[in-house]
């Protein structure tokens, strides 16, 4: 229509307007070509397009895709299907599994802001640290579990278009206030007294174990004591290595879990106005079955090196998510992962972090894990 249009302008109009009318079109044309992308989950693409799709053991995401078909089946009316083709498809090998979601979904790039495809991919893990029950001279640091005084306001019942946001707060008097920020609880006012589920006997391990999400606990007996997260005071998440690059205490290409850490240990004088500094506070409930992978925020287990903490505004729950990234050491590392958590430093569209499981390797891995990489999501196709 555009080169009709053009065409039977230089044949009725004068030159001045032909000129006019053609650098129009063309301008009109370039801004659509150039204007960016929305972010988020774009158009479906090609099974071919993924970087080495074909290379994954797809099998080792199996049990993941499993745990969690009975929440997504009860969820979302498109996995019912899904979920009964996927029970149906017994001792399946690699190839059987990869050939099940090429039937099945429809892989879409995700972007972020301004188009871009590439995001920072980092990594958590479940730490395990010493601990006791009871508080004792040793072991006088404190986990808690939900405070009861604390409130929870679901928005969605007032504003629905405000669904998933929900405030924390307290009561004073007849007001209700923030609930008590990280500076608070951890002070000397020590408001949370008898809330205590565990005592640990690193000053730092609490605060570590909050950025985690979950962990094990190994008591005086010897037994491992599963702790899962179970709310948060509802303060924003700070990162505290930025606070460190702010101060100058460590440069921005040297943050890391590690030197994090070691600056705390061997500035004890400042690290509560370091801690501090993310007001944030995870509360913790201990898991009925330690020996189960800890939940993550869709309620299953997470599975080591396929679970995903994303951004569920952008990502929904349960999505599974195709991988493209390396790890510290440079090697590539691209596979199946599903979307099964979230995270407080976990925003925006390109934007994941790889739950790399249990113990000293794995804390290895997500303590450096600072990489770009690219998402795909894969979407159920429509019946």
């Amino acid at each position: 229509m555009t080169d009709q249009l053009v065409r039977f302008s230089i044949i009725v109009l004068r030159p001045a307007l032909v000129l006019s009318l053609i650098i129009s079109v063309v301008l009109s044309s370039a801004c659509g070509f150039l204007s960016p992308r929305d972010p988020g989950i774009g158009k479906a693409i090609k099974w071919n397009r993924l970087t080495a799709w074909k290379d994954d053991d797809h099998l080792h995401s199996w049990q993941a895709m499993l745990s969690q078909c009975p929440r997504m089946a009860r969820r979302d009316n498109a996995w019912v299907a899904l979920c009964d083709a996927a029970i149906r498809l017994e001792n399946p090998d690699a190839p059987a599994v990869r050939n099940f979601f090429e039937q099945h979904f429809k892989p879409h790039r995700i972007y972020g802001r301004r188009g871009k495809v590439d995001g920072l991919i980092t990594g958590y893990y479940e730490p395990i640290l010493n601990g006791s029950l009871e508080r004792t001279d040793k072991f006088r640091y404190p986990i808690y579990g939900t405070p009861p005084d604390m409130l929870m306001v679901d928005l969605a019942e007032l504003y629905p278009q405000l669904k998933g946001m929900r405030l924390r707060g307290r009561i004073v008097g007849n007001r209700v206030v923030p609930y008590h920020s990280r500076e608070t609880i951890d002070g000397k006012s020590n408001p949370l007294a008898g809330q205590e589920i565990l005592w640990v006997d690193d000053p730092y391990g609490s605060f570590f174990l909050q950025i985690q999400g979950s962990g094990k606990v190994r008591v005086q007996d010897g037994s491992l004591l599963g702790v899962n997260y179970a709310n948060q005071n509802g303060h924003p998440y700070v990162a505290i290595g930025k606070k460190l690059v702010e101060i100058n205490a460590l440069q921005l290409e040297e943050v890391s879990l590690f030197t994090i850490k070691a600056w705390l240990r061997a500035n004890p004088e400042r690290a509560d106005e370091i801690l501090n500094a993310n007001p944030s506070y995870v509360f913790f409930e201990l898991r009925e079955q330690s020996d189960e992978g800890p939940r993550g925020s869709l309620n299953v287990p997470l599975t080591a090196s396929r679970s995903l903490a994303v951004d569920r505004r952008v990502i929904p729950l349960g999505t599974p998510v195709w991988l493209e990234t390396t790890l510290p050491d440079g090697s590539e590392y691209q596979r199946l992962m599903f979307a099964q958590d979230t995270g407080g430093a976990i925003n925006g569209p390109v934007r994941a972090d790889v739950f790399f499981g249990t113990g000293a390797d794995a804390e290895k891995l997500a303590g450096e894990m600072k990489q770009s990489g690219r998402l795909y999501a894969l979407l159920p196709k429509e019946p």
